[in-house]
């Protein structure tokens, strides 16, 4: 992409206060500088219970914040909870995108949609799954991924309840977490928490475990790439942005 390309103006609905800053720091990583707006959503309880990310999750959550970003000439919209889309489904999914697009009028999507369009992506069939959450809602997301014939070939789940604590990770933390589940037949390793830190480690992460990690962070930042019609092969970044088409 020359310099001269007008930078992409991206807009992220984030449920609270975790690991946010991924998204500006992502924004001055891609070239040209994205354009980063980030609207903290609302809930009633910061867990990782299917209850409460059901309710995350609602419409009425994700249209508050929608109308929230109005005015401000975004170009594509993620909202970016990957446990809040997938617990619901992918009727739910829709129904978060479809509530979006009417919102904003612009292209949408979920953190959880992004996973399963950059695992295609990067041409990958088996993941392992290294998920911050209990083992209830690490289940749910597996079997958002068999919707599209994604094979699993393992999981772990680290058991965290609050997406605050997830967000209080460091980077030693996060390769460890990593390189503990990493697998030799799995063709890609997947982080799914946007409240965990990822975006400046990325590099770190695929060096330390020999394989293309995609982490929530990333990944959403990528779709929003992808759906306003921006995305060039970058570095720095992972796998993924290397290999755009």
């Amino acid at each position: 992409m020359s310099h001269t390309s007008p930078p992409a103006r991206l807009g992220f609905l984030y449920p609270g206060y975790a690991a946010e800053d991924d998204y500006p720091l992502m924004g001055t990583m891609v070239e040209p500088p994205a354009q980063v707006t980030l609207i903290h959503t609302e809930f009633l309880e910061d867990a990782h219970t299917v209850e409460a990310l059901s309710e995350m999750g609602s419409i009425g959550r994700l249209s508050k914040g929608a109308e929230a970003l109005a005015g401000s000439q975004i170009e594509s919209v993620l909202w970016t909870s990957t446990s809040a889309s997938f617990v619901l489904g992918l009727d739910g999914i829709s129904k978060q995108i479809d509530a979006l697009e009417k919102i904003l009028c612009v292209p949408a999507s979920t953190t959880a949609m992004a996973f399963a369009r950059a695992i295609k992506a990067i041409d990958a069939e088996t993941v392992a799954i290294a998920a911050t959450y209990p083992e209830d809602v690490a289940q749910r997301f597996r079997q958002f991924l068999n919707h599209f014939d994604i094979g699993v070939v393992h999981h772990a789940s680290r058991g965290i309840v609050t997406a605050a604590e997830v967000g209080t990770l460091g980077k030693e933390d996060v390769i460890n977490f990593a390189l503990e589940n990493t697998r030799q037949d799995a063709d890609v390793l997947l982080i799914p928490d946007t409240a965990l830190h990822s975006a400046a480690w990325l590099t770190d992460l695929e060096k330390a475990t020999g394989k293309p990690v995609l982490t929530a962070n990333q990944v959403s930042f990528w779709e929003a790439l992808r759906l306003c019609g921006k995305l060039t092969s970058q570095s720095g970044l992972g796998r993924l942005f290397e290999e755009v088409p």
